[in-house]
């Protein structure tokens, strides 16, 4: 589903258990009949779970939230025994207790009950669309029992047989394959009876009930379909495209082929995280798989693709096939699906140039792993609130990387030998982190297993910084590794941590590589010429940089870095700037020299930290000739490339030319661009056709100085889009309006009951997230809690106070953590201290950056002297 020391693995197992039922009674087969009523928004079921008690026991105990238990029993042995049953709100559970107790061996439990159809976007949830309403189920990751009463832990995998019984005009989308379909049990009934699954996890059971059109195809012998809401109808080729190609490519990869039978992705209205890779049938926002190619942006198709169908997809084997044991492992599931997905895409579509994606998705990870409060990939986990915090960038971004970084230590073909290896050993069932590893280990007869250790069970990324000097044709290099931390003192006072790193560093065109196992060691090259310490980008660690190497190694770039080289650089330059081991001024001339790179993820990085340094390390006095500087680098560039689109443009093209206006309009407030973004914006709201790639900083350009008048054209195109990329993208665009009276008409926007709890985060982050309207933004937020927090689904809970960490200064800080205190949120604990320490990193950085910045604007011709 799609953000301490060594901790002693026998501990983490002790406090695991605490919350996981008892093992006395284990699940073998469950038979359920639903029935949901969209007049009283509730649902019937009926039960039958086959188990195997372990020993004699009187009472079994289940999982069960929101559900009424009516008649309940247990048989065994011929002998029925009605069960009295004892609800446990607070725990989840529900306790059946028969008057003569069960002996070991096979036993029935029987429940009738009568479960809710929610609207928390949980369980077996109600999703909506203007004319009708949809039921939706979403478990993970424990949530099955708001649908069932069940052995709702991961661990205790059985096979399911699901039946529905649904309106005449509706369809029911399952696991399993429809066996039957007949009339009934009443005249306006129909009744569709699923096959049974394979051994699963209940987190995986799967029912979508409504109205759904779907677009359908095969592949390798296995039908595919991608379904929706009728107005949806038309849209899903691509992502039934993308689908079709991956299962075949994962059925290549994998030495097991798909193993289900048949695929269905389904799209939905309201969806809380992005997608769910229940077995055999996905479901996701409609966000991720309704789009048309020929109108939608470049970045949302990439989005579709990898993230929407593949990572899902590649689900089905890790997380599905072989499921974690506990919560605890879940980057097993989750790591390996972001690793995995960029492969049957990138094969698909090499245009896109997925390995950079690849880079700055590690870079993401690398900026919360860089805080004191950043977490260990493996994480002790007692309750569901814990396990959703663990949806963050560590358990994806951060687990992918390690993973590719260990793919090229130990080879493709052999990380892949092991990946298939692991797969067969514990299909249909459950695994930890060190059968992963031990596996890999074996198969590459290398210390794999040591070098995932130091990175799952640790917290933080290194800094592996590289000392060369040259003499007599070759390459003297020290290197040596550190944690890296954005607080300066932490990372001077150096760190108790030790990572068995592999290190390849690059120099010209010869490569070298060792595994780093001490605090430093030497590594010798032949040749000479500036050092590169991370070859490929592969490694996920920091690189440090004299200002020396670092101007040979910008100078040189283009002809002796890769892409994803080039991207790793500006990266890392940037986190020199961080701690002031390089001065803002290097990095602004690094990107002087990278200004003309053809590769977008350089443009993308570029663009993202000029905006950092607009919004907060430039003094007002400074800004004019800040701007000033961003438009004479930057908009020759764009020229260049060319400002209005072209028939046989790339992708790519477009979407620098894209990050170009993003800069030098947004940035650099160029008057012609200004213009150029006001009529691309009209345009669209005519329904003309505009770039739609270039559209998004477009829109987002002409709200800035945009009037009522054009807020409620953008609005109304919200409201009436079918496409839900234009609805999301006009709905976003609303937050970027720096009016007052209009930054609180979209914050009072998104708590009404016109846009969606899914969508309504997305608003009140922009924003809250906009340097220009946070301060407003975040005194109505506290006034309005108690609505907004009624809009915050179980996932997108912490997302607020992710978007209150990007305040720089001292007051804002003490009140974030006073207001969090005073209203906490159970998933978000760690997000607040992740959220304290970026807004104190930030007043420390412009307190360091800050006179250096006036200092060297004033070098290049401008700064305050010239104002």
């Amino acid at each position: 589903m799609k953000k301490t020391p060594l901790l002693l693995w026998m501990c983490l197992a002790t406090l695991a258990a605490a919350q996981q039922l008892p093992r006395t009674v284990l699940p073998e087969n469950y038979q359920l009949t639903l029935t949901p009523n969209f007049q009283t928004d509730k649902f019937d079921g009926d039960e039958t779970i086959r188990v195997q008690v372990a020993q004699p026991t009187s009472s079994v105990t289940l999982n069960a939230a929101e559900i009424t238990c009516g008649e309940t029993t247990i048989a065994q042995k011929g002998t029925t025994q009605t069960a009295k049953v004892t609800t446990d709100a607070k725990a989840e559970t529900t306790k059946l207790t028969v008057p003569n107790p069960l002996a070991a061996g096979p036993a029935t439990i029987h429940i009738r009950y009568i479960g809710i159809l929610n609207d928390q976007l949980r369980g077996f949830y109600l999703s909506k669309t203007g004319n009708r309403k949809y039921a939706v189920t979403q478990f993970e990751p424990a949530d099955a029992r708001r649908a069932f009463p069940s052995f709702d832990q991961p661990d205790m995998k059985a096979t399911f047989e699901l039946t529905a019984v649904v309106d005449k005009g509706d369809m029911a989308i399952s696991n399993g394959k429809v066996v039957s379909d007949s009339p009934g049990p009443g005249a306006s009934q129909h009744t569709v009876k699923f096959s049974i699954t394979p051994k699963m996890s209940s987190y995986l059971v799967a029912l979508a009930v409504g109205d759904f059109q779907c677009e359908a195809g095969e592949s390798d012998g296995i039908p595919v379909r991608v379904c929706g809401t009728p107005e949806q109808k038309g849209r899903g080729h691509f992502a039934l495209q993308a689908a079709e190609y991956t299962l075949h490519y994962y059925d290549r990869y994998f030495g097991i082929k798909y193993p289900y039978g048949k695929l269905d992705i389904i799209g939905v209205p309201d969806f809380s995280a992005g997608a769910m890779e229940n077995t055999a049938c996905i479901i996701g926002r409609d966000l991720l798989y309704f789009v048309d190619p020929k109108s939608s942006s470049y970045f949302l198709q990439k989005i579709v693709a990898q993230d929407g169908v593949a990572h899902e997809m590649a689900h089905q084997w890790f997380g599905d096939l072989v499921t974690m044991k506990w919560w605890d492992d879940s980057w097993l599931n989750e790591g390996f699906a972001t690793w995995m997905s960029v492969k049957p895409i990138a094969a698909w579509k090499p245009e896109w140039n997925l390995a950079t994606d690849d880079v700055q998705s590690a870079a993401q990870a690398m900026a919360v792993d860089s805080l004191n409060s950043t977490r260990p990939i493996h994480q002790p986990v007692n309750s569901p609130e814990e396990f959703l915090e663990l949806a963050d960038v560590i358990d994806y971004n951060k687990s992918a990387a390690v993973l590719r970084m260990v793919e090229g230590y130990v080879g493709t073909d052999v990380f892949r030998k092991g990946v298939n290896a692991y797969l067969s050993k514990y299909a249909y069932g459950n695994a930890t982190a060190p059968d992963f590893w031990n596996t890999i280990a074996a198969a590459a007869k290398k210390p794999a297993d040591k070098v995932m250790s130091t990175f799952v069970m640790q917290p933080g990324v290194p800094l592996v910084s590289v000392s060369a000097s040259c003499a007599d044709g070759k390459t003297k290099a020290e290197v040596s590794q550190t944690r890296y931390f954005y607080n300066r003192e932490q990372l001077n006072a150096g760190s108790k941590e030790l990572w068995n790193i592999p290190v390849c560093l690059k120099s010209g065109n010869r490569e070298k590589c060792a595994l780093l196992t001490g605090k430093s060691q030497t590594m010798e090259m032949t040749g000479c010429g500036p050092v590169y310490a991370n070859a490929g980008a592969r490694g996920y660690y920091r690189s440090g940089y004299d200002a020396q190497n670092l101007n040979k190694l910008a100078s040189s770039a283009e002809q002796n870095l890769s892409p994803p080289e080039r991207v790793q650089l500006l990266f890392d330059a940037w986190a020199e700037v961080r701690v002031d081991r390089a001065k803002v001024g290097d990095f602004l001339s690094l990107a002087e020299v990278l200004k003309s790179d053809p590769t977008r993820a350089v443009s993308d990085e570029i663009s993202q930290e000029l905006e950092y340094i607009d919004d907060h390390l430039t003094s007002e006095p400074d800004r004019s000739a800040y701007q000033a500087w961003v438009r004479q680098t930057f908009a020759p560039v764009g020229e260049q490339l060319g400002w209005t689109p072209q028939p046989n443009d790339s992708e790519e093209q477009r979407a620098r030319r894209a990050d170009l206006l993003a800069l030098v309009g947004g940035v650099g407030h160029d008057p012609k661009l200004l213009e150029f973004s006001r009529q691309l914006a009209e345009k669209a709201l005519r329904g003309e056709a505009v770039d739609p790639t270039l559209l998004y900083p477009a829109l987002s350009i002409a709200a800035r100085s945009g009037d009522s008048a054009l807020y409620d054209q953008l609005q109304k195109r919200a409201q009436s889009a079918t496409s839900p990329e234009a609805s999301l993208r006009y709905l976003l665009v609303l937050g970027d309006f720096r009016t007052p009276g209009l930054v609180e008409r979209s914050l009072e926007y998104a708590i009404s009951p016109q846009v969606r709890s899914q969508d309504a985060p997305f608003l009140i982050n922009r924003v809250l997230s906009n340097h220009a309207t946070q301060d407003q933004a975040w005194d109505w937020i506290r006034q309005h809690w108690s609505q907004v927090e009624a809009k915050l689904t179980n996932f997108s809970a912490g997302s607020v106070v992710n978007s209150a960490g990007t305040f720089c200064d001292a007051g804002h800080k003490q009140q974030v953590q006073q207001f969090f205190t005073e209203h906490p949120i159970p998933t978000a604990q760690r997000t607040l201290q992740q959220s304290l320490e970026f807004i104190g990193n930030c007043i420390d950085l412009k307190a360091q950056q800050q006179p250096h910045l006036a200092s060297w604007l004033q070098q290049q011709g401008g700064g305050r002297e010239a104002q």
